[in-house]
């Protein structure tokens, strides 16, 4: 019987292009190398589908940009700009995604060379730790990047809040937006984002996701604005906000499409700020208290009284006790995250009560729980569905290590 072998040359280049998506980007160039058959399928557009290209951008190089289009390749991350930044707008027409996180010397001169006329399809622009970037920059963003949808601005120390408006005014479609550290932003620029001046800028109303960790001017008026304004929004940070407090959970409470809430090291939450939040209308599925200091055992009664459908949980370094554990777990049946690290009042009784009730859990942080002794660590170790355990600083004696 006439016998056939199929050497790997003979595959078609689909089916060539179909194998190398599967490879890392690494070697996805190597097998460009091996010969020219292999270099055809592997610029298939699938196989680079979704790939970020990261450029030093030093010298020239006429056949870069190309190279990219040519693969499909629509996303970038600039690691080094020693060029102008219009060398890239001008090379990728079509790009979709500019991240240049750490480009410490992008200046508003230089983003002003290469953002000169609309660029319709950039939806996604990282300007994280540019910290020479000013409004002056955001004006031009908010006239030439009309469906921007995702705008980071991380550590960009010289934003304020007439940046916030250029922004309100320009960007409509935007849904996530990024303000960490931002200090000179206040309540005045979130109500700009939030369409509280409709008559210099329509607002932000379409965001989802607010970073405003660290925004040290923030109060409670600020939150009355995103509670008023921005009604889709899903994700809120306001981790080292110290200037916010209980009041603002009343503006908060009823905000239906929020999911997850970051409260850490917020000074000046108290056990009363999470029961404005658990009697109010929210579907919480995220809630993080570490750090802050009034929080308690009421808080945790609180919570499974009105914030029951939580599936993680972060209260690291809260002044909570066993106490506060057993008034909380019987409610809590779609827990899947608890973080309770550093709450040296948690003893083995805590544990049992975990062990016992919140049977769903995957993952426990007990960094830092001095109190637990191996008694207690065994009966976590048998919930059922658990595959993170976090221990950090608790120790054992060798005589006590679960065999």
């Amino acid at each position: 019987m006439f016998k056939m072998e199929t050497h790997i040359s003979c595959l078609f280049p689909e089916i060539l292009a179909m194998i190398f998506s599967y490879l890392d980007v690494r070697d996805k160039g190597r097998v460009a190398q091996v010969c020219a058959a292999w270099r055809d399928a592997s610029y298939h557009k699938s196989v680079w589908r979704g790939v970020e290209a990261k450029l030093h951008l030093r010298r020239a190089n006429p056949s870069l940009f190309p190279s990219l289009q040519a693969r499909g390749i629509r996303r970038v991350q600039i690691l080094s700009l020693r060029r102008s930044l219009s060398y890239v707008i001008q090379g990728m027409p079509n790009i979709e995604s500019l991240n240049l996180s750490g480009c410490y010397n992008l200046t508003d001169n230089g983003l002003g060379h290469a953002f000169v006329q609309e660029i319709p399809s950039l939806r996604v622009l990282n300007l994280s730790l540019c910290k020479q970037i000013t409004d002056s920059s955001l004006g031009r963003i908010a006239q030439y990047l009309k469906n921007l949808e995702v705008l980071e601005l991380g550590g960009c120390s010289n934003i304020t809040n007439t940046g916030l408006l250029l922004i309100a005014w320009g960007l409509h479609r935007l849904k996530s937006l990024n303000l960490r550290s931002c200090r000179h932003v206040s309540d005045v620029g979130i109500g700009h984002l939030a369409g509280m001046t409709r008559s210099a800028a329509e607002g932000c109303l379409n965001l989802e996701y607010l970073t405003l960790q660290d925004c040290q001017k923030l109060t409670d008026l600020s939150l009355k604005h995103i509670s008023k304004g921005l009604a889709k929004l899903r994700v809120l940070n306001l981790s080292f906000c110290g200037g916010i407090s209980d009041a603002g959970m009343i503006h908060l409470s009823h905000m239906t499409s929020l999911w997850s809430l970051n409260l850490r090291s917020c000074d000046n939450i108290s056990d009363t700020g999470i029961m404005h939040l658990a009697m109010g209308t929210l579907r919480l599925s995220g809630l993080d208290m570490s750090f802050c200091d009034k929080i308690g055992d009421q808080s945790l009664a609180y919570i499974a009284q009105g914030l029951y459908q939580l599936k993680s949980l972060s209260l690291c370094s809260c002044h909570i006790s066993d106490d506060g554990i057993n008034r909380m777990v019987r409610q809590m049946h779609e827990l899947r995250t608890l973080n309770i690290g550093q709450c040296v009042r948690i003893t083995d009784k805590g544990l049992e009560l975990i062990a016992d009730h919140l049977t769903q859990l995957t993952g426990i942080d007990l960094y830092g729980c001095t109190k637990i002794t191996k008694r207690g660590l065994e009966r976590i170790t048998q919930l059922p569905c658990l595959k993170v355990l976090n221990l950090g600083l608790w120790q054992m004696t060798e005589s006590e290590k679960v065999r």
